[in-house]
């Protein structure tokens, strides 16, 4: 049974501070599955005191201690993933085997990547008379979110405990199971106490007091942009490092050389994984202006063909969105497209055929699309489509580029070198070519408003490092 109603600090489970709940819905019936207790500054100041502690000894652990627990941690994940998977399908209503496998199985391959970074990686390198040395930040933040809820604790908590950071960990309310049983099995794989501290929470409540706290030497959040605003304000005012990976509307491109049906078909894929809800789904297709029929119509044939429901039964493509909040404003994004007259081509307002209650979205094209528009401009995070075309290939580039947003791009042409020369024009920190993947230890993060610093692989154990000159420590190259 996970334990709900108390949180992880200096190797215990322990009670609030003060007792205070919130209900957990499952978005696939709006029904309430239970409670979780949450936090409160009282509590993060507990578990900063615990963290503190334990960076003094762990921080001075060897490279092979830590590998060990790593090790010892993907060992014991693997015997749970698939309950993982089961509380994040209920959760967040993501389809069961995506749930299984991709969802759960992202954390498998973060915490197998951050193994393979550590075993060979440099924390000291002699420039001249000097000898630099990475040593861990100290006490780290984390606040992550719930549409992918594991990965997101993975790709930090792994390469966090790969430096020697200890961290106090705040999941997303929406989704905290997964977290709760990561916990368990840090536990179990013998992290030390106080190295890992888990308290469930509101942003406003224990989000802002992990930020503003003098002894925590860094934030690292993954949300919404407007939160990341405020998280960053309120550490700047002890100067601690902000790492962010926030929101995005990244562009899809595929030029006039393109097999059409391939890259409509991936692109829509992409999109609707998750019912639209990650960070990089490419909700802006963009493609020649002569095309913008034919594309619709491709579009629309694809779109319809996907089938939504709940999460458990046989042959959904899609499930719902997380709560209600977010299917409102989804909604009313949908009908600010109709009112700016952009030409919806299928789906629409309203929950899909054959559903009556829980947070489902249709499936929604829009053609004719400007990159002026509400739809264009802003995060739908849900399963939204608006196709804009294009003069030529600098107008692709051009109009991909008109957004506050840099967190991913993609471009699919009838040439790889093609794509990857426009894919070197757009203003992004991920950039998917020809409907490939991104490897786990490749960096991922943003430019502009969708953050700052970079996650998995090499670059996110270095986010977690400190650089130190030890100067004069050696006799200088003579050569």
């Amino acid at each position: 049974m996970v334990n709900r109603m108390q949180f992880y600090i200096d190797g215990a489970w322990v009670d609030p501070a003060i007792m205070k709940t919130t209900p957990i819905v499952t978005p696939a019936s709006a029904e309430e599955m239970y409670e979780i207790a949450l936090g409160s500054k009282a509590d993060v100041d507990k578990a900063v005191i615990a963290a503190r502690r334990a960076f003094a000894s762990f921080s001075r652990t060897t490279r092979e201690q830590r590998m060990s627990i790593l090790q010892n941690i993907l060992e014991i994940y693997k015997t749970r993933a698939k309950e993982i998977g089961d509380s994040i399908s209920d959760e967040i209503g993501a389809p069961l085997a995506m749930a299984e496998q991709k969802q759960a199985g992202s954390a498998i391959a973060h915490v197998a990547t951050t193994i393979d970074v550590l075993k060979n990686y440099s924390f000291e390198e002699r420039i001249d008379s000097t000898i630099v040395v990475r040593e861990p930040i100290g006490v780290v933040g984390m606040v992550t979110p719930w549409n992918w809820p594991i990965n997101q604790i993975a790709c930090k908590v792994a390469p966090a405990l790969a430096a020697g950071c200890t961290m106090i960990l705040k999941p997303s309310e929406f989704a905290p199971t997964c977290a709760l049983i990561f916990a368990e099995i840090l536990h179990e794989a013998g992290v030390p106490k106080g190295v890992f501290n888990l308290i469930n929470g509101l942003g406003p409540d224990v989000g802002a007091a992990m930020s503003e706290h003098p002894n925590i030497d860094m934030i690292s959040f993954t949300g919404s942009t407007r939160a990341g605003i405020d998280v960053a304000r309120r550490a700047a005012y002890t100067i601690k490092r902000v790492s962010q990976e926030l929101g995005g509307k990244s562009p899809y491109i595929v030029l006039e050389d393109a097999d059409f049906e391939k890259a409509i078909s991936k692109c829509i894929a992409t999109l609707f994984q998750n019912s639209g809800q990650s960070c990089d789904a490419p909700s802006r297709l963009i493609v020649p202006k002569s095309k913008m029929a034919e594309v619709a119509n491709i579009a629309k044939t694809i779109a319809d063909g996907y089938r939504v429901g709940h999460p458990r039964a046989a042959g959904i493509h899609m499930g719902p969105v997380v709560h209600r909040g977010q299917w409102e404003k989804i909604q009313a994004l949908i009908q600010r497209g109709i009112d700016e007259g952009a030409r919806l081509v299928t789906g629409g307002p309203g929950l899909p055929e054959g559903t009556n209650k829980g947070f489902y979205v249709r499936p929604t094209i829009f053609a004719d699309v400007t990159n002026e528009m509400t739809i264009a401009r802003e995060e739908i995070f849900g399963p939204v489509l608006a196709i804009i075309g294009a003069a030529d290939e600098d107008d692709a580039v051009r109009i991909a580029n008109d957004t506050p947003y840099g967190l991913a791009g993609y471009v699919f042409s009838g040439s790889t070198e093609r794509a990857r020369n426009v894919a070197r024009l757009i203003r992004a920190g991920t950039i998917y070519l020809q409907g490939g993947s991104l490897d786990s230890s490749a960096p991922f993060g943003g430019y502009k408003q969708s953050g700052n610093g970079r996650e998995w692989g090499r670059f996110g154990l270095e986010d977690y490092l400190e650089v130190k000159s030890l100067a004069g420590s050696v006799e200088p190259n003579r050569s």
